[in-house]
């Protein structure tokens, strides 16, 4: 497996962060998505591409790039739900995400946690 480089990996979070950010939008048109929506409806997106979709999100799919288990299996239910909240606290933290600029194997604490790895498709 290919390590997916960092730059393929920061255009899909910030294509992906449009489209939550678009459908978080029309839904609060309809009766209000606060915080409490918008981290569900992250974690759905997130839950239902990386484990219905072979690890990919839409970003991940335009950069032509997946999430897998270290193994090389693809991601189930709570490895993609213990590394969206990984992800979540790897963001507020910060440094848990710009981790990945200096592992071995580009992986943010996110991916530590669920021991995931993003490699080329």
């Amino acid at each position: 497996m290919e390590l997916a480089d960092l730059s393929s990996r920061v255009v899909a979070a910030i294509v992906d962060g449009i489209i939550v950010g678009f459908i978080t939008g029309v839904l609060g048109r309809f009766g209000g998505a606060g915080f409490g929506a918008s981290f569900v409806i992250t974690l759905v997106y997130t839950w239902y591409f990386l484990t219905r979709q072979n690890g990919q999100t839409p970003g991940k799919m335009l950069m032509h790039i997946r999430v897998v288990k270290k193994d090389g299996s693809p991601i189930d239910d709570a490895t993609a739900i213990v590394r969206y909240i990984g992800y979540y606290i790897s963001c507020l933290i910060v440094i848990g995400v710009l981790w990945a600029f200096w592992d071995d194997k580009k992986q943010g604490w996110h991916d530590k946690v669920a021991n995931t790895l993003v490699v080329k498709a």
